[in-house]
């Protein structure tokens, strides 16, 4: 069984250096690009890009089931899998560049429901969360193919993955899960900074002054543009996981494997999206 999806070396080349603006902003549409501090420009840009994750995911679903047993399947979802990958490599470029111009819309997106608010961890999904859902659909595929997997018979999904796959999952989640708390960690103590001797300072000035004048506002803006920067270092280093992570599961699972991954991860994000959405309505109509 072939190993391994190994994507292109534009993907891989993200992983050794921070996207640069310029490279950034030839990504993304005209009205993101020309006014990047417009969080409703990164709003558009995401409706659209739900809309193509969408998309993907029913061609995704049309490939696992149309290329189970037949030999050139891997020429066939190669290609498939590259390209959604690539969708995801756009948006967090996408993202970069907002993240640099609009911190706090971008950490608190309210284009997102207060449902998925909830799990939200340095503005997106926790890292580690990539292999639950890997040994969640795993686990039901492995069920639902027992009986062929009893006769010797390869079922070619997550529930067929090899001891060798399984260590290599393992490695990276360890890995992974280091990372998660250092940044988790490093996240805390920019947090933590909002009571620092400055904050404290300013804070009593302002009300001493009835709110503050012209030097007190300079002063405070300066003081917030210090941490916003933390802030967006921090978001960015935490899409570089979430990026990193995903290829590196996708390089242990061979092209069919990909597939019915990458269809979980659609259905679980376009789902509980729908489902945050529709619930805020209804407290919306209460």
């Amino acid at each position: 069984m072939k190993h391994g999806l190994h994507l292109t070396s534009h993907f891989e080349a993200y992983n050794r250096r921070p996207l640069t603006l310029l490279e950034a902003s030839c990504l993304l549409p005209t009205y993101m690009a020309s006014s990047p501090a417009n969080h409703e420009g990164f709003h558009k840009f995401f409706e659209s890009w739900l809309t193509e994750q969408n998309q993907h995911l029913q061609e995704l679903i049309s490939a696992s089931r149309n290329n189970q047993h037949t030999d050139d399947s891997d020429q066939i979802l190669c290609p498939l899998v590259e390209r959604v990958v690539s969708h995801y490599h756009n948006y967090y470029h996408a993202k970069s560049l907002s993240t640099r111009d609009n911190i706090l819309s971008m950490l608190t997106p309210p284009w997102r429901s207060l449902l998925e608010d909830a799990f939200l961890w340095v503005g997106g999904w926790r890292p580690s969360v990539a292999f639950h859902l890997l040994y969640s659909k795993s686990g039901l595929q492995f069920e639902s193919g027992l009986a062929d997997l009893i006769r010797g018979l390869s079922t070619g999904d997550l529930g067929d993955m090899s001891h060798e796959q399984l260590c290599r999952v393992d490695e990276l989640q360890r890995k992974t899960i280091r990372e998660e708390r250092e940044m988790t960690e490093n996240m805390a103590r920019i947090q933590e900074t909002v009571a620092d001797s400055k904050m404290v300072e300013l804070s009593e000035a302002a009300t001493e002054e009835g709110g503050g004048g012209d030097d007190l506002g300079e002063r405070v803006e300066s003081a917030l543009k210090h941490k916003e920067e933390g802030l967006a270092e921090m978001l960015l280093k935490a899409d570089d996981l979430r990026l990193r992570t995903l290829k590196g599961v996708l390089d242990i699972l061979t092209p069919m494997q990909c597939v019915h991954f990458l269809i979980a991860a659609a259905e679980l994000h376009l789902r509980l999206h729908k489902w945050g959405k529709n619930k805020d309505e209804q407290q919306h109509h209460v």
